[in-house]
């Protein structure tokens, strides 16, 4: 999957850590309202192996400009509408955003979150792996 800048990215770099994958959109505000969160969550946890990714369901062009405009400081992954598939398969029979999905170091779905992050749940949850 390519990230914010065009370049493909193998998202196995990922394997062994548990990751936050958040799907998002430009056009979401509740997605754009929890991404400042987010950031800040993973400077709190840059020294441990948990990992917030973020595929936007969007183009290159507005991602890439978002993630300048709005200094987002976890990787950003160009989905475009393939990720609304991805994100069902992980469980979001809804199709809404934002969801997010908490992965296990061994690549297990352990939570998903439909709407906007309740960020204590979220804190809470990566706690408990």
């Amino acid at each position: 999957m390519p990230d914010a800048g065009g370049k493909p990215q193998a998202l196995s770099q990922w394997k062994g850590n548990p990751l936050v994958v958040n799907f998002w959109a430009t056009w979401c505000a509740p997605c754009v309202d929890e991404m400042p969160e987010l950031s800040a969550l993973q400077a709190e946890l840059a020294s441990s192996k948990i990992r917030i990714l973020g595929i936007g369901i969007d183009s290159a062009a507005n991602i890439a400009e978002f993630a300048t405009k709005h200094k987002i400081t976890y990787p950003l992954y160009v989905g475009g509408m393939d990720a609304t598939e991805l994100s069902r398969q992980l469980g979001n029979q809804a199709g809404g955003l934002p969801f997010t999905v908490l992965i296990d170091a061994e690549g297990r779905v352990r939570k998903t979150y439909l709407g906007r992050l309740k960020m204590q749940e979220l804190k809470n949850d990566l706690k408990a792996l």
